[in-house]
């Protein structure tokens, strides 16, 4: 009896020191053990707070284990960005970033992160097209007819923007030298502003994602003159990209992605990249990307870092260009 229960002892043993001995080489077995924290650098109400909460309940759903929003916002969205990038790197404190992620790398050189260093990328989860958009008074109808306007005008047409140093401020100063034209930019306080204040008139021209300015298109609000993304969109049926009119290279959507701390171990990183893909694939949010145009990606991690790496040398490269200073936090 007694030499039966020590080999029951023995076996129990030995099967408890090869689960610790499958943990330590695959942490990802056990992951998540407990809720998991997506930060959002942002307020609430935002689309990117839309899309974390998808996110999050579908990762809830997959996992068995909550995943949880943290909204982190202030100084241009560093302050939650950076409580990322100091964040134990161990799977359970994850970064939705957006657009201002690149930018702010191209635009501020005194972050208290690395962009690239400093973080593991999970998955790019989204591109929102965008477009050049015009006030309805503006005898324009495509983009050929804005460039030869600008250029018979120059220094006549607004150009508003989200801010100096801003991404619109950057995409509209990387059309402006690539259709040798000359604008004068208006600088507000954020975006919504800045489409107030073109609908009203008192500036021309902006650029804004499709989802949000196809309503004021379809209310003759404004008037869209070329999609500034790589392909085409059915929310505007016929209307052609920028790149097709005779401005190669031209490429500007909007991103939603989800990184992790930099030292977060590769299997764990792999697990929730992997699980970000099927959702990106559920015929639910298929439906729902359809509405506003959004094009689901869903990409592995290594995609990830290769497109953000790519976006933030883009941006250095026009501000540098362009001696494009960004407005303090």
């Amino acid at each position: 009896m007694g030499t039966s229960t020590q080999a029951t002892g023995a076996i129990a043993t030995a099967i408890t020191l090869l689960s610790c001995a499958a943990l330590a080489q695959d942490p990802s077995a056990a992951y998540p053990s407990r809720p998991v924290t997506i930060i959002i650098p942002s307020p609430p109400g935002a689309t990117s707070d839309r899309d974390a909460r998808i996110w999050a309940q579908k990762l809830t759903q997959a996992f068995g284990k909550p995943f949880v929003l943290d909204f982190k916002a202030g100084a241009g969205s560093t302050i939650g960005t950076n409580f990322v990038a100091k964040a134990a790197p161990d799977g359970y404190t994850l970064l939705n970033i957006t657009s201002s992620f690149p930018v702010l790398a191209a635009t501020y050189k005194d972050l208290p992160y690395d962009s690239i260093r400093d973080f593991a990328p999970v998955s790019l989860m989204l591109r929102r097209p965008t477009m050049l958009a015009v006030h309805p008074s503006l005898p324009v109808n495509t983009f050929p007819e804005y460039v030869a306007y600008a250029r018979a005008h120059p220094g006549e047409l607004n150009f508003g923007t989200a801010g100096g140093g801003s991404i619109s401020h950057i995409v509209g100063a990387w059309l402006q030298s690539a259709t040798d034209t000359k604008v004068t930019f208006v600088h507000y306080k954020g975006a919504a502003p800045n489409q107030l204040d073109l609908m009203a008139g008192r500036t021309q021209v902006t650029t804004m994602s499709l989802s949000v300015g196809v309503p004021f298109i379809k209310a003759g609000k404004l008037r869209a003159i070329a999609i500034l993304s790589p392909e085409r969109s059915a929310l505007l049926p016929g209307m052609k990209t920028v790149a097709e009119q005779g401005t190669p290279d031209f490429n500007y959507s909007t991103l939603t992605a989800i990184l992790a701390p930099a030292a977060v171990p590769a299997p764990i990183v792999n697990k929730l990249s992997a699980e970000l893909a099927r959702i990106t694939k559920a015929p639910d949010i298929i439906a729902a990307a359809a509405e506003d145009g959004t094009v689901l990606v869903g990409s592995t991690p290594a995609a990830a870092r290769q497109y953000l790496e790519t976006e933030i040398n883009r941006w250095r490269k026009l501000v540098r260009e362009n001696d494009i200073q960004a407005e303090e936090f």
